[in-house]
This record gives structure tokens, C-alpha cells and sequence, in this order.
């Protein structure tokens, strides 16, 4: 008797115990959490760059970002997909593309790069434009696929571990029209922002759409209605967690009135924008679009580079404190190291103009030598 009074003892701790455990191995594993204080981002409660200044310019609560949004890319299109293949096996190969990603993440935080926005649509991956390729974590009828959404599971626990805040997109406007109609894209953003609460992220930030005001078929993610989707996701919560929210502008684009009332955060983009002086200009009239309150303003595309120069898009985005984020794809006569939205890619500092940006970045931010976890 005595020794069944044991056992129901020691039954009885450990399962009172088991809730510590996995409320421990929740804590160890999902542990950077994202927030927003004003103007700034805060990881963990801290600032940003906590303390940073350069050449006098403020750097605490950016988030500098990289274009990174192939990351999970597949091509479904049995037509197209053979022309994504890698030279050395001449074969595509969406697994090894996410775990090469993820191998690089870390050299890119040690330079100082703490945010990437990746799509569940990726971006053209030949740069601009599309030729029929099938690239979607999202059905036609807004459920998720399960193999995409493996691999984003992947990198998004990567980036949590190394201390990183991916921009999560949901839709790119040459493949959202695969969705049959508003329905499903209502769906997708459900189905994507349970996912995202089941697996207990913190360090997400969610970019509804890759410039809405481009070709966009469904009417709910065109700029007048992309605010609906904005606020869906705010007014889901748990746990008293919400995800933070908003969209992006084509180049030189600045956000609409019903954007700025609705975000968390204001995305612009630098394309077409070839004057430095006019980085400045777009951050200036954001600020002034009616219902505007203190925010955070990214730049989070910007095909423009010159890091040499003492102006370029870079420096006069943080001049003017905003965060901006490089955008580089493979140009004309230009090989597989070169461009991280060209697919396939290299996701290894790999290039001149790789080097410049990240060389550029590290000389701004002073550099995140350590990871979050070694």
C-alpha cells in the first residue's frame, strides 16, 4: 500500500510539472518578441541598436532589412519550374534554397541586419515581372500548403533564435490572382495568422501585400479596402498578443490616408527613386498624410546602391530616421552569386555589391557581432 502511495505521489508532481516543462521549452525556443514604442522597434523590450548613433544621426529602434522573399520559393508550374535549376546538379531543389538560407542568417546579423521580409509568394524571381511560374503558400481556396509553410516554419525559428524580426508577407501581386476570389484571400489571412499563433511567434511583423497599388485582382488587397485586412488582423488576438500590421507602396509611392490610420507601421519602397535627396522627401510627406501619429517608417525595397558615395538612398533614409532595406536581384550578365531575389539563389555575402551593402550596414549600426543562442 505504502508503495502504491508512492507511485501516485510522484505521478501526481510530475504531472502538475509537465505544464513548468513545456511552458520552459515554449520560453527557450520562442523567445524574441517584437514590440513598438512610437517611432521605434523594440526586441525584447529593448531598443533597437540600443544606444547607436552615426556621424550624429539616431540608429536606436530602426530595423534594418534585407529583400530576402524567395526563401521558401518552389515553382508549381511543371512548364516553368526546370528553368530554376542549380548548375552543379542542374535540378531545383526547394529544400536545399531554405536550409542555404538559413546557413546564412547569421552572417547577416553579425553585420547588423535584424529584419528580412520574406513572401508567401515570394517576388519575380528573375527580378521584375512574370512569365507563368506558380510560387504560393496559399491554395487557390486559402489554405496553406503544407510544405511551403514546413520550410517557413524553419527560417521564422531560425530568425527567433538568432534574435530577428522577418516581415512576413502574404500576397505578391503577380501570383494573388491564383486565389479564386475574396473569400479566399479572407481565408489565407486567417489560416496564415492561426498558424502563426498555434506555433507562438513573437518576432513577426506581417506585410499584407507587396505594394498594393500594382495589378492587384482582388479589390480587398487594392489600397482603398488593403486598411480591412490591416485591422482583421489586429483584432485577432491571444493570449493578449496581437501581430503588428501593414502594407507597402510602390516606388516613391506614399501611403494613403486609410493605411496610415489603420498600421502599425509604414512600409515605402525606393524603386524609380534615383535622387537621394528625394528619400528624404517621401519621409517627410509620409509623416504628413492626415492621421499620421508617431510610427515606424521602413523602407523595406530599394534597388539602389552606391554605398560608396557619401548620398545614397541608404544614408538619407537614415538621415531622415527611417529604416531601409536592400533589394538586390541578378542583372543583366550577371551569374549565380549575384542578387538574393534572382532564383536560384546565393544567400552568402557573395557579391561586390552584396559585400558593399553589408560592409555599409555594419559601418551604420556598429554590427550584431553575437547571436542571440551561439
Amino acid at each position: 500500500m505504502k508503495h502504491k502511495t508512492l507511485l501516485l505521489t510522484l505521478l501526481i508532481i510530475w504531472l502538475g510539472a509537465i505544464p513548468k516543462i513545456l511552458k520552459a521549452q515554449t520560453s527557450n525556443t520562442k523567445q524574441t518578441i517584437v514590440s513598438i514604442q512610437g517611432e521605434k522597434f523594440l526586441i525584447n523590450g529593448i531598443p533597437t541598436y540600443q544606444g547607436r548613433n552615426w556621424k550624429g544621426y539616431p540608429i536606436e529602434g530602426l530595423l534594418m532589412n534585407s529583400r530576402m522573399v524567395q526563401g521558401i520559393f518552389d515553382d508549381l508550374n511543371p512548364e516553368t519550374s526546370g528553368r530554376w535549376k542549380y548548375d552543379d546538379t542542374q535540378k531545383w531543389d526547394a529544400d536545399r534554397n531554405t536550409k542555404e538560407f538559413i546557413r546564412s542568417m547569421k552572417s547577416w546579423y553579425a553585420k547588423g541586419l535584424l529584419g528580412f521580409t520574406i513572401n508567401l509568394q515570394g517576388g519575380s524571381p528573375l527580378g521584375y515581372g512574370n512569365k507563368g511560374w506558380i510560387n504560393s503558400a496559399i491554395d487557390t481556396d486559402g489554405e496553406l500548403r503544407p510544405k511551403y509553410m514546413a520550410r517557413l516554419e524553419r527560417i521564422l525559428d531560425k530568425a527567433n533564435e538568432i534574435g530577428m524580426v522577418p516581415i512576413l508577407g502574404l500576397f505578391y501581386n503577380d501570383q494573388e490572382d491564383l486565389l479564386k476570389d475574396e473569400a479566399a484571400v479572407i481565408k489565407g489571412v486567417d489560416n496564415v495568422i492561426d498558424w502563426l499563433f498555434q506555433k507562438n511567434y513573437r518576432n513577426i511583423i506581417i506585410e499584407i501585400n507587396n505594394e498594393c497599388n500594382l495589378k492587384y485582382s482582388h479589390a480587398i488587397l487594392q489600397p482603398d479596402r488593403v486598411h480591412e485586412l490591416i485591422e482583421r488582423i489586429q483584432s485577432k488576438t491571444q493570449n493578449g498578443y496581437r501581430f503588428l500590421a501593414g502594407t507597402s507602396y510602390s516606388g516613391g509611392v506614399i501611403p494613403q490616408e486609410n493605411v496610415v490610420r489603420a498600421s502599425d507601421f509604414l512600409l515605402i519602397h525606393g524603386n524609380g527613386v534615383h535622387d537621394p535627396s528625394a528619400i528624404t522627401e517621401m519621409v517627410s510627406k509620409t509623416k504628413a498624410v492626415r492621421g499620421y501619429r508617431p510610427m515606424p517608417i521602413l523602407f523595406n525595397e530599394d534597388d539602389h546602391f552606391n554605398f560608396d558615395k557619401a548620398s545614397n538612398n541608404f544614408v538619407e533614409a537614415v538621415k531622415a530616421y527611417a529604416s531601409w532595406g536592400y533589394f538586390d536581384y541578378r542583372m543583366k550578365g550577371e551569374v549565380y552569386n549575384h542578387g538574393f531575389q534572382s532564383v536560384p539563389v546565393n544567400w552568402g555575402i557573395s557579391s561586390p555589391r552584396k559585400e558593399a551593402f553589408f560592409d555599409k550596414l555594419e559601418e551604420i549600426t556598429g554590427g550584431l557581432k553575437k547571436s542571440r543562442r551561439p
